[in-house]
């Protein structure tokens, strides 16, 4: 029987393996998703979690559940080596596993490099990330302090979806403020959403440092260079959003790069490896794709059908990927939208639509039934903490 590992259990990963169930196998294959998490994160929610919009269930739903009914075999543990040549796959645990075909879709983490960064900053990426923040800020509000000041680093659309949501939960006792090199906000968006972010961070009273450097983290303060010299601000929370950095993994494996991301073919198939696929944050093609869900999502598709195809002897087809639009969250129950055409839109109705797009892109049938019933008998009546 054939042997599909597939490292990482994000978009990539997990809806590659979804759609290697679904396909019309003669002989099916033994697929094993490998991740160290227990739970899966629909990350262009996450946000909502911490603002207790939704819940963890809705945004974070188990492995072991999305994958009932499937022939996916989840296995809870970090890959520690890839063993190309043997074929071989080490595990924290000490097991190893073989495979004759290896998806690699680790995606990538948040490097922390400015000194006292890992310390005292928080990236957030993780549902464990939007766990804690969300205890730090229930933290800060059960105190005695008049003001709660946050340091917002990244000016990108993570930064301003936490800048908007955190503004919108802190409120009056809010002194958000964004920080980053760049000149202007949000430098990868669609016009009309910049604008549209401009507007709401307007709105709350978030505060925007462009230009600036980070320095430094310290446990209540952050030291800036703002190119014609230096200041250090108090802060009570300190949010790290910009930087995309391959996981260790990745960086040990002696596979073609482009900088420390795995050099893959048009066919996702990593160059000169025929039996070794990447997709995700943690590999590239060189032509610019941006880091996004969607991206992951489109080649997860294309991925499980030139594993299939590859298994079959049939020649593999290239990836086109299909830009949908964009959306981005402006704080509570607002959004911002521009989809095909540049149509574009901003509003409470505008994040009615984001939801629902997103609730089409969730995982698997019964989780979107279930979501979708539940968003559905919301509708009038605002859930707790919303």
């Amino acid at each position: 029987m054939t042997q599909i590992g597939i490292v990482g259990g994000g978009f990539g990963g997990l809806y590659t393996a979804l759609h290697l169930s679904r396909l019309p196998w003669r002989q099916r294959p033994e697929v094993v998703l490998l991740e160290r998490n227990d739970r899966f994160v629909f990350s262009p929610l996450l946000y909502e979690v911490v603002t207790e919009e939704l819940p963890e269930w809705e945004v974070a739903p188990e492995y072991m559940d999305l994958l009932r009914g499937t022939n996916v075999l989840f296995v809870q543990s970090e890959v520690t080596a890839v063993e190309t040549d043997s074929q071989h796959l080490r595990l924290a645990d000490g097991r190893r596993l073989n495979w004759d075909y290896l998806v690699l879709a680790t995606g990538c983490e948040t490097p922390l490099a400015v000194p006292g960064a890992r310390e005292y900053a928080l990236p957030f990426r993780t549902l464990a990330d939007a766990r804690c923040l969300h205890q730090k800020l229930t933290e800060l509000e059960q105190s005695q302090r008049e003001k709660i000041r946050v340091c917002i680093v990244g000016g990108g659309a993570s930064g301003i979806e936490l800048a908007c949501k955190l503004a919108d939960r802190l409120g009056e006792r809010g002194r958000v403020r964004i920080l980053d090199r760049n000149r202007s906000l949000l430098m990868r968006g669609l016009p009309a959403n910049r604008e549209a972010a401009v507007k709401a961070l307007d709105q709350r009273n978030v505060w925007r440092d462009l230009g600036t450097q980070v320095i430094e983290v310290r446990p209540d303060e952050i030291v800036l260079d703002y190119g014609q010299g230096t200041d250090t601000l108090p802060t009570d929370l300190v949010l790290w959003t910009v930087g995309n950095r391959a996981p260790q993994l990745l960086q040990d494996l002696d596979l073609p790069k482009v900088g420390d991301r795995l050099h893959i073919e048009p066919t996702l198939r990593v160059a000169g490896q025929p039996t070794v696929f990447a997709l995700g944050d943690g590999a590239t093609d060189n032509t610019g794709q941006p880091a996004t869900a969607q991206v992951a999502i489109q080649q997860a598709q294309y991925c499980a059908w030139n594993l299939w195809r590859a298994i079959a002897g049939q020649p593999l087809v290239d990836f086109r990927y299909v830009p949908l639009g964009e959306f981005l969250s402006l704080g509570k129950g607002v959004a911002s939208l521009t989809t095909w055409g540049n149509l574009h839109g901003a509003g409470a109705w505008a994040d009615v639509v984001r939801r629902g797009a997103y609730l089409f892109r969730m995982p698997t049938p019964p989780h979107r039934a279930r979501v979708g019933w539940t968003w559905l008998t919301a509708l009038g009546s605002p859930r707790a903490g919303a």
